[in-house]
């Protein structure tokens, strides 16, 4: 890992930069480079125009780990008015015939707490989505929560099957958990990683990253006709979605059975190339007032983009 992406990784992790930088002007316009705004409203209306042009969303209220039962919440009834709002947009005009999907992470609802906290908030959520035709993806984090995501993942799956999930391919153990997660017929979202893990638990090198990110699109894909697996690849490096498009169609998988998802206000002509291609794309929208730590990440993935963004600001 980089010295310059080490150094924004761990400004994300400021509380006071996060502070000051919340209140800076000029800071929330950079960001909204990467970030619909802070309300739902805001979020919305980037999924609708992303519906005009063929695109569909998945929308995610920032939020990070939460300490109280009441902050999980507040949490899970912001997810509520979000799902209220969409559906008060009437019918949706995408790709899919349905409305945008959702993101969450389960430390926003009460993870720390207990399990249990986490799988009632996560299952009220599905339930209010799940007449809406809109499916609840739960994002992986590091390590150390893995093993209480899959299983509040499987316990809420078995009564509600709008919830998806989502795993990392740069960690040694996702063979395994995907194979489970495919043979009980999740929808699955497949990324590379992007948490500072030890080497004994994550692959150090981008050459294993890749492997094993190809090894498991494929296994996904495979999946689709046994356990009707509906594989969604998180990624814009064109090698990984080139990779992908050959699987699907080595194994014979339709279009419409996969789809790409891919970064608000990251390589959106590559999204609309996919697009036009008869490919489906989903483009992941957050919006929230927590937005610096996400925003923080985004440059660190890129250092070299940090003047870019600041000339296009200024010039804005």
């Amino acid at each position: 890992m980089g010295l310059s992406r080490s150094f924004f990784l761990a400004l994300s992790r400021s509380r006071n930069l996060r502070t000051l930088m919340t209140k800076w002007r000029f800071a929330r316009k950079a960001a909204r480079r990467f970030v619909a705004g802070e309300t739902a409203d805001e979020a919305i209306a980037v999924a609708q125009a992303l519906a005009g042009r063929g695109i569909m969303a998945i929308l995610d209220h920032l939020g990070e780990n939460v300490s109280t039962p009441a902050e999980a919440t507040a949490a899970t009834d912001a997810y509520i008015a979000l799902i209220d709002a969409i559906a008060a947009q009437g019918t949706w005009t995408s790709v899919d015939g349905g409305p945008p999907h959702l993101a969450v992470k389960l430390t926003q609802l009460g993870l720390d707490l207990s399990n249990a906290v986490a799988e009632a908030n996560l299952a009220r959520i599905a339930a209010r989505a799940r007449p809406l035709r809109i499916v609840v993806a739960v994002d992986m984090e590091s390590t150390a929560y893995v093993d209480r995501t899959l299983a509040v993942l499987q316990a809420v799956h078995a009564e509600f099957d709008n919830v998806s999930a989502v795993v990392q391919s740069y960690l040694r153990r996702n063979d395994d958990d995907l194979k489970a997660l495919c043979e009980a017929g999740f929808t699955i979202r497949l990324v590379k990683g992007a948490y500072q893990e030890p080497a004994e638990l994550a692959y150090p090198d981008k050459a294993d990253v890749d492997a094993a990110y190809v090894r498991q699109a494929r296994h996904m894909l495979q999946s689709w006709r046994g356990h009707a697996v509906y594989a969604q690849f998180g990624t814009q490096d064109p090698r990984m979605i080139e990779a992908a498009r050959q699987a699907a169609a080595q194994e014979n998988v339709p279009p419409q059975a996969f789809e790409f998802q891919m970064l608000h206000g990251v390589r959106r002509d590559l999204q609309e190339k996919l697009a036009s291609e008869g490919l489906r794309v989903r483009v992941y929208v957050p919006y929230g007032r927590e937005w610096y730590p996400y925003f923080m990440r985004r440059l660190a993935e890129r250092p070299a983009n940090v003047w870019f963004i600041l000339k296009a600001t200024l010039r804005a």
